[in-house]
């Protein structure tokens, strides 16, 4: 398995997923804006989307995935079958509890997530609202994500990272079409939460039937395999999805702001999870296996030159990257958001936010590339001891920006808080001896640094000044931003080249 060919596939599918995101997004946003609404269907929707993230894409695949690459590499396929089948029904009947519990506390779930609605009653109420038809999606969502764990092991990586078009698609139509036949029209974005994490588990199960990894149903919670995920998945909560927790805690502190913050929280961590998710989740997704297998195999060199290998073409693209969202953060929110209801104000204060993530950035995408390097080998203490200390960190910078700076505030704590994180994660894989950096960093940040100079201010002195990109319509808002990151990407692209860069120099094989 070529690694750069599996990273560009997964690039390439979750890019059309963001793609779509933004096009979700800018209909969101021209139809409801920033304000009571929205602030009460984002709070509703980023709750299940959290649990998703912490316990299917985070703690969940972390846990699982090992220990199913080790079943599938020393087990006979019966057994991983039965692994599967164990576990597929153990978290789906905790998952239809959790559902359902989560239904009937909705009004607790969200004094305790966002308190300071509670001084707005018709807030509070609707709120409550869309959360009982939103929750029920961690039900989809994380058996979406067992199947897209059980394929990416038996790297079938394209369908996984498609899959979450789905719901984009679903909310596009809402946004565009269904909301004025709801009251209140909002009511048309969970009831698209609700259908698009249906979807999306519909469209796994027929590739998990051509692999012959199908889960059947077998309540069988004394599995072995079964207990070993348990074990792994409890404290991977901390290790892995602490930037989650933040975010939920960060909703809490925005909920007593003005009106509008949090949802210029969400704008702008759309915007920021663009590159996160196209980036660090793509190498994250690839290297876990591999890692695993490496690990499973006794083959410690290969396993520390895979993790050099993801950590080199993660900055090779997670640094420009952060750059450019910095740079170009008003044109990004002006073209894709300041359209009907949103308006310039809307647009500056998220700009305030998205600066300020962009700050974090690189830390939040390496999160994704050095926890692997832990949970591969089944180590979830260390991470976990990271994970708590970053977490109160997190929490003392909330206290200490969110007077001076307010919403921005809580979003360079989340950022300042991952690059701590990162810091921690790679500074114990050396000490532990999981990773030895291979020859030549030196001279890889030294022409990197200065490629992202070059782009950074041929990006600033052809982006114009910020009122235009408010005051032009869409028709010219769109080339003008298409022309900036072309030139970005060829400002950048030119400079590598030049100074000996090439892509071949990053192919490299995985585990098969």
């Amino acid at each position: 398995m070529n690694l750069l060919r599996a990273m560009a596939t997964v690039s390439s599918m979750t890019l059309a997923s963001r793609v779509l995101g933004y096009v979700r997004d800018f209909f969101i946003a021209r139809a409801f804006g920033a304000g009571l609404a929205t602030d009460a269907f984002f709070v509703a929707f980023r709750i299940p989307n959290l649990l998703r993230r912490l316990f299917a894409e985070g703690a969940f695949s972390q846990a699982f995935v090992p220990i199913l690459a080790e079943h599938r590499n020393r087990q006979s396929p019966e057994e991983t079958r039965t692994l599967v089948d164990a576990v597929a029904t153990a978290l789906g009947v905790a998952l239809a509890i959790t559902a359902a519990l989560g239904v009937a506390a909705a009004p607790l779930i969200v004094y305790v997530s966002a308190p300071g609605f509670a001084s707005d009653p018709d807030k509070f109420e609707l709120t409550v609202s869309l959360l009982r038809i939103t929750f029920p999606y961690i039900l989809f969502i994380s058996l979406v994500a067992l199947a897209a764990a059980i394929l990416n092991t038996w790297n079938r990586f394209a369908v996984p990272a498609f899959t979450p078009v789905l719901l984009n698609v679903s909310f596009i139509v809402a946004a565009a079409f269904a909301a004025p036949w709801f009251d209140p029209p909002v009511l048309a974005l969970a009831w698209a939460v609700f259908a698009g994490g249906a979807l999306q588990l519909a469209f796994q199960l027929p590739f998990l039937a051509r692999i012959g990894m199908l889960p059947r149903w077998r309540l069988s919670l004394r599995h072995p395999g079964l207990g070993r995920v348990l074990k792994l998945m409890a404290p991977a909560l901390f290790g892995v999805s602490i930037s989650q927790i933040s975010l939920l805690i960060n909703t809490i502190f925005a909920s007593f702001l003005v009106s509008g913050s949090v949802s210029w929280l969400y704008y702008a961590d759309r915007l920021m999870e663009f590159p996160a998710g196209v980036l660090g989740v793509a190498v994250g997704t690839i290297l876990l296996p591999s890692l695993s297998k490496y690990h499973s195999d006794g083959a410690p060199q290969e396993y520390a030159k895979l993790l050099d290998w993801g950590l080199r073409v993660t900055l090779l693209l997670a640094v420009p990257a952060a750059v450019a969202l910095a740079v170009l953060a008003m044109p990004l929110i002006a073209t894709l958001f300041h359209y009907g209801r949103f308006s310039a104000e809307d647009a500056w204060m998220t700009r305030q936010a998205l600066v300020a993530y962009s700050i974090g950035l690189i830390g939040m995408i390496l999160v994704k590339i050095l926890a692997p390097g832990f949970y591969a080998r089944q180590n979830v203490v260390t991470p976990v001891k990271i994970g708590i200390l970053t977490l109160v960190a997190t929490q003392l910078m909330n206290l200490a920006f969110i007077g001076p700076l307010r919403h921005a505030g809580l979003a360079l704590a989340i950022g300042l808080g991952a690059c701590l994180n990162a810091a921690l994660l790679y500074r114990f894989l050396r000490a532990q001896g999981i990773f030895s950096p291979q020859p030549g960093w030196g001279g890889f940040m030294l022409k990197l640094a200065l490629a992202v100079a070059i782009m950074g201010a041929a990006l600033r002195l052809a982006m114009g000044p910020p009122d235009w990109w408010l005051q032009a319509d869409w028709q010219a808002k769109v080339p003008a931003l298409a022309g900036l990151v072309l030139l970005g990407v060829t400002a950048y692209g030119a400079v590598m080249h030049a100074l000996g860069f090439r892509w071949q120099q990053f192919s490299r094989r995985g585990a098969d």
